[in-house]
């Protein structure tokens, strides 16, 4: 069976923007976006867009709707975020045919310099201003980060594919049990969950001189807000990364304080998302768009690096960070 994003054809993507009132000038430039399907275009007076057509199945119209939600509240707070455009009758999230597709105003820029500190500064201000609005309340449509489950979770979908031989089911079996135990002992407090990006990674903040954008909430949920801080880190550098946090940490704390007592989390937190990733990726190789940008996913190399990374992270994992 075709998949269903098979079916968004350039002609499908023009007439359902048209649909919602906007006239694009000319046929919409695909980017790279694997989990759902956005595209570029200009409209007829000029203006830059975005289009975002919903993976089909994966969020209820409640939670993508509470994504923007959240996004027009952060707008309304000050922090340098995208909302989605809304029509005469404040609705962001519109339908045509089989898909849900929402419109942004397109933001240029490019990813912050994690080797300067300006650039570091200004990143910890516009977290500290996410964080200092998504605590005021919680998501009742998103999801919550929980570690120990979310692994369990992820491992039944790679050992239940077809992807690892025996040998290497046994090694990755074994691997991700030891990491289960070590993350069953984290405690992460119920206080201490705020709404979160989720995924904060270079490729998610956009910016020019000193003042940075967070783009893409698609994957945003209840999680600490370590969460959102961690993946701009180079953990494979300590001396480096705790140099580049006193930095962002200065800029966090002009507006939240900063959460010191969650970087114990941090180790946890990557061994979480290296399990997840993978189990990602098997998930939707169904995807034709998985095969043609990940096509090492099918080498038998692949999963024998994976494992003996998951084995060095259990290493890591129960050895404390701290501020240098």
């Amino acid at each position: 069976m075709s998949h269903p994003f098979s079916a968004l054809s350039p002609d499908l993507v023009m007439s359902a923007v048209e649909s919602i009132g906007v006239w694009p000038a000319g046929e919409p430039f695909a980017l790279n976006s694997y989990e759902n399907r956005v595209l570029m275009f200009r409209d007829d007076d000029g203006g830059r867009w975005v289009v975002k057509f919903y993976r089909p199945n994966r969020w209820s119209n409640e939670a993508i709707q509470e994504e923007h939600d959240f996004l027009t509240e952060l707008t309304q707070a000050g922090v340098s975020v995208v909302a989605p455009w809304r029509n005469g009758q404040d609705v962001s999230l519109h339908e045509y045919q089989q898909f849900r597709f929402a419109l942004f105003p397109q933001c240029i820029g490019q990813a912050p310099e994690l080797d300067n500190p300006a650039h570091l500064f200004a990143l910890g201000e516009v977290l500290g201003q996410l964080h200092e609005v998504a605590a005021k309340k919680p998501f009742q449509h998103r999801g919550t980060l929980l570690l120990s489950e979310g692994v369990t979770e992820a491992e039944q979908r790679v050992v239940t594919s077809s992807w690892l031989n025996n040998h290497q089911t046994r090694a990755y079996q074994n691997a991700v049990d030891k990491i289960r135990r070590q993350l069953e002992t984290v405690h992460i407090p119920s206080a201490s969950m705020i709404r979160t990006h989720g995924d904060c990674h270079l490729g998610n903040i956009l910016g020019r001189d000193e003042t940075f954008t967070l783009v893409d909430f698609d994957d945003c949920l209840m999680a600490p807000a370590i969460q959102d801080i961690w993946m701009l880190l180079p953990m494979e550098n300590p001396q480096l990364w705790r140099a580049q946090l006193s930095e962002m940490i200065e800029g966090y704390e002009e507006t939240s304080p900063f959460p010191h007592q969650q970087m114990s989390l941090i180790e946890p937190l990557r061994a979480y998302r290296l399990i997840r990733h993978a189990a990602w990726l098997v998930t939707r190789w169904d995807d034709p768009a998985f095969p043609r940008a990940f096509p090492w996913l099918a080498e038998s190399g692949y999963w024998d690096q994976h494992i003996r990374q998951l084995e060095q992270q259990l290493l890591h994992l129960g050895k404390p960070l701290w501020l240098a």
